[in-house]
């Protein structure tokens, strides 16, 4: 199990049109169709798009070995000219890279890095071991493959801006289950791949966090199980405040009577901190938002939900290291 510590924060630097931005597929294969359909909205973004001719590889469910594909990310890393570094696909298979990751690379060389779902392992880690911002994010394959899969505003405000930005949402979008006010550092990812963690050298670190959650396909009773083993692992120990995600799927069996909301807030009873739900980010059915995870934020819970997070990136001339939380 690894201990909680608190790396310094680093921000990378801003993306901007004309920048090159890498693709990996650090997880499953993906449909050649979409990474197309991806890529192309990329470059309609302004960026110009590379990638190894290697990222089409096959090993069972795979996207190739996973010594090709911790190659693959250590190489977008290093790459001199390579802003961002975007995943191609989620699925299953970013646990085997954790043990191989070069991590001196990454902080030498910080970058955007940016996916979901199967990369949540990979997101919280570089947070949590390097201090590195990194980014819940539309992916190449999924829903930057579709017309209304992302929010281009948000996508554009985590990674090009550096102002502070906030999302402000009406009850129909995100549905506040209890009130409050939290600060605290935006982190998290896919519910399931947070479970995943436990018992491992590279479990998350959440004190101090508002924790994102979400998932997809997992029935109610499988979603408190999850909340239950974070409970009881000490994760919810410290948390200023949680918003769960669109929960796509989550829904009870029909002819049952209780809610998914209901499940959550029993599952959280103990803890007396702000909770919603329903923000789109990760498994979505449209417009996925872009989340900056290792930022400060500030959660609000009333009538309506707002999230503001502090900028996740820097001026590009060169990225700097600002104070851990």
């Amino acid at each position: 199990m690894r201990s909680t510590f608190h790396p310094e924060v680093l921000r990378p630097a801003a993306l901007r049109p004309g920048d090159k931005v890498g693709v990996v597929a650090p997880a499953s294969g993906f449909r050649r169709e979409d990474f197309t359909a991806g890529c192309a909205t990329l470059r309609r973004l302004g960026y110009e798009v590379v990638y190894s001719p290697s990222i089409f590889e096959r090993s069972l469910y795979f996207a190739g070995s996973a010594e090709r594909r911790a190659q693959e990310l250590h190489q977008m890393f290093a790459h001199p000219e390579v802003q961002a570094i975007l995943c191609a696909r989620g699925g299953y298979g970013c646990n085997y890279l954790l043990p191989q990751l070069d991590l001196k690379l990454i902080r030498d060389h910080p970058k955007i890095f940016a996916g979901c779902s199967d990369v949540t392992s990979l997101l919280t880690y570089l947070l949590d071991a390097v201090g590195l911002v990194t980014f819940h994010a539309p992916m190449v394959a999924g829903d930057f493959a579709r017309s209304d899969g992302y929010d281009q505003a948000a996508w554009l405000a985590a990674t090009s801006s550096t102002d502070d930005f906030e999302h402000r949402f009406s009850r129909e979008e995100v549905q506040p289950l209890r009130e409050g006010v939290a600060h605290g550092v935006l982190y998290g990812g896919c519910l399931s791949l947070l479970c995943a963690s436990l018992g491992t050298p590279y479990e998350i670190c959440t004190e101090g966090k508002i924790l994102f959650l979400e998932d997809r396909g997992e029935a109610p009773y499988r979603i408190d199980r999850m909340l239950i083993q974070l409970r009881l692992a000490g994760k919810f120990g410290g948390v200023r405040g949680i918003i769960f995600g669109e929960m796509i799927d989550c829904a009870p069996p029909a002819g049952q009577a209780y809610t998914l909301q209901e499940v959550i807030l029993r599952a959280l009873a103990d803890l007396s901190v702000p909770v919603a739900i329903g923000l789109r980010s990760g498994h979505v059915s449209r417009g996925a938002i872009t989340l900056a995870f290792g930022v400060n934020a500030t959660l609000t819970v009333g009538d309506t939900v707002a999230l503001r997070a502090s900028a996740a990136v820097e001026t590009p001339r060169q990225a700097v290291r600002a104070p851990g939380v």
